[in-house]
């Protein structure tokens, strides 16, 4: 029978980037609570025929909110399955006190199940930063535990805790501790207060440490300006940093088109392979880069602290709004996707709070639409800039796009909360400050890496159907020598009149109407038509056949503010309308938002043209 094991702790205790240690596995790591409120399952190729289960971050075994519901019936659950042999309890040494309340709760349910235990006190590099030495075996003796003293972040103490989870079967497990079995749930608090106060780091060094940070960072004008400054730079990396690697896929598809496509000969399969493959398709990867760029920060500021000071410095604007500070973690969330934020929605208490969320989530600038911003910006906005390349105007723009998204989402949701006053009762607005630590880097990189992965793998199949779709359309019938007289261009001027007042033409209405599918096929379809009727010229970048498509600059802004706020894509319906509970409310918001970024599209392409 193979063997299971257990994966728990509080939230922020680093128990999801141990799980990836063990498992090789990617999966989220945000320093908040609700992030995750679903298992992750994976093998452990160091030990195999076990199977490693990370369970959602939870303060204790008596549910208090949605997401601790969940990881409490699923840690139960767990226990009574006769697979399970181990429980590995991660406990902060930084915050000895809170882990410790779980972990005690966890051992008197384990033991009760004949489950056995191994305490890992997680966090130890930043105890030795600061010279502290704690008496982990006194902890044991206390626990009647094993308590392996580790750092999920370097990667000490991982041999350990292999050992232990290797023991097939398990050394038999003690009897449950009196200290810990007879204590009524109330005095359990009491207990870890006590071990904590005993066995915890000595002095307040590490609270002095967090309270200068947050003396700026959290600072009523200081820290609002880095907020800003901090968005801003990573919105300007995502064109400074990812260029180079922009540059080399460019370049490397260029030349294995350059060689495989002469190779072929005239006829269909090389018109197919350039126009259709690296025209379409290639032109989306191209921006792949600027995904792993976006990533890599977001999970820097996740991982080092700051984005729960994020969460609290925008907790009174959003309040204004309708809003509570936890609405800030399903918008960060929507901005990698909206699908994750909208089930990081779940861990909001208030219905109708959580109601206003769903409707500012899809207005949020997602990576779908980055390469149509890119793609865009690098069209209209020149390269210019200052301050060896910290500012940029591209950078520049990016960051107002992604500005307008937020800002839109807020007012929408200030409108609509307007309109239904009757207001749930207000719940406090509670998160924990998690300490600033150094991120990991090379998990940052791997888990960068797999969202892109991800990323290609989700949109590439839709991409290279519609390109596909695309391609027949624009060939035929007349073997791609005239895209003007092609299917494809008898669909385009059918809905023509409809993007006119954008000063756009087929081409794009054709784009457009495609990218309701995702956004950004809109990219791929642009590449699949202009690689037709530009197919001499073999692989051109997609930016220069824009400029030679005659497009205005007008017609690019128009563009990208349609963008900003239609095209909610068909998989974002489709959760919003199970996780709400109807088709209702998401077939409002296309409507409602198509309308409103059509209607704003115009107004900002008749206020240039008249510029």
């Amino acid at each position: 029978m193979n063997r299971r094991g257990m994966l728990v702790g509080s939230p922020n205790c680093g128990k999801t980037l141990l799980f990836n240690r063990l498992t090789g596995l990617k999966q989220k790591v945000a320093n908040f609570p609700g992030i995750t409120i679903e298992l992750a399952h994976g093998p452990m190729p160091a030990i195999p025929g076990v199977t490693l289960t990370d369970y959602p971050g939870s303060y204790s075994l008596r549910a208090l909110s949605a997401d601790e519901t969940v990881a409490v019936e699923q840690f139960h659950a767990g226990l009574a399955s006769p697979e399970v042999s181990h429980v590995v309890c991660v406990i902060d040494v930084t915050r000895m006190e809170k882990s410790l309340y779980l972990t005690l709760q966890v051992i008197r349910h384990a033991r009760r199940k004949g489950k056995h235990v191994i305490v890992v006190a997680n966090m130890m590099d930043v105890l030795d930063a600061h010279k502290v030495v704690l008496d982990l075996d006194g902890l044991a003796r206390e626990l009647d535990a094993p308590v392996i003293p580790l750092s999920a972040r370097t990667g000490r103490g991982m041999p350990e805790l292999l050992d232990r989870l290797r023991e097939d079967p398990p050394r038999q497990v003690p009897e449950p501790a009196p200290q810990i079995e007879i204590n009524p749930e109330l005095l359990i608090q009491q207990q870890a207060h006590r071990l904590a106060g005993k066995y915890g780091p000595r002095g307040d060094m590490l609270v002095r440490s967090q309270n200068r940070m947050d003396a700026f960072f959290l600072h009523s004008w200081f820290g609002g300006l880095a907020f800003f400054a901090i968005m801003y730079l990573l919105f300007q990396s995502i064109f400074t940093g990812a260029a180079p690697a922009m540059d080399a896929v460019g370049g490397g598809l260029g030349a294995i088109a350059a060689w495989l496509v002469p190779l072929m000969g005239p006829g269909l399969a090389a018109d197919f392979t350039s126009d259709a493959i690296f025209s379409g398709v290639g032109a989306f990867l191209v921006f792949v880069p600027q995904i792993f760029v976006l990533t890599l920060i977001v999970g820097l500021l996740e991982d080092s602290g700051y984005m729960a000071r994020a969460a609290l410095i925008c907790h009174r604007p959003l309040r204004f709004f309708g809003l509570t500070g936890k609405s800030f973690i399903p918008m960060l969330s929507g901005v990698a996707c909206a699908i994750p934020g909208v089930y990081a929605a779940r861990a909001i208490d208030s219905p109708r709070r959580r109601r206003l969320t769903y409707m500012a989530i899809p207005l949020m600038p997602c990576s779908a639409r980055l390469p149509v911003y890119a793609l865009l910006i690098a069209a209209f906005i020149p390269q210019t800039t200052a301050m060896a390349g910290l500012v940029g105007m591209q950078g520049l723009a990016m960051f107002a796009l992604y500005f307008f998204g937020l800002l839109f989402g807020l007012l929408v949701a200030g409108l609509a909360s307007r309109r239904d006053v009757a207001a749930d009762a207000d719940v406090p607005f509670i998160l924990e400050m998690p300490a600033y630590r150094m991120p990991a880097l090379g998990p940052l990189i791997q888990k960068s890496a797999h969202r892109c992965m991800h990323f290609v793998t989700k949109a590439g199949g839709v991409i290279l159907s519609v390109t596909v779709v695309v391609w027949i359309l624009g060939y035929f019938p007349n073997g791609g020598t005239d895209l003007g007289s092609s299917w494809l261009a008898t669909i385009g001027r059918v809905i023509e009149p409809v993007f006119a007042p954008l000063g756009l033409d087929w081409r794009y209405g054709v784009a457009i109407l495609t990218s309701f599918l995702a956004r950004e096929v809109f990219v791929g379809t642009l590449g699949t038509i202009f690689g037709i009727q530009f197919a001499e010229q073999n692989m051109v970048p997609l930016v220069e056949r824009i400029h030679s498509s005659g497009m205005e600059l007008a017609s690019g802004a128009a563009l990208l503010v349609f963008f900003s706020v239609a095209l909610m894509c068909v998989s974002t319906m489709a959760i919003l309308a199970r996780e709400s509970g109807s088709w209702k409310l998401p077939a409002k918001m296309f409507a409602a938002y198509g309308a409103a970024g059509y209607v704003g599209a115009i107004i900002v392409y008749q206020l240039l043209s008249m510029l």
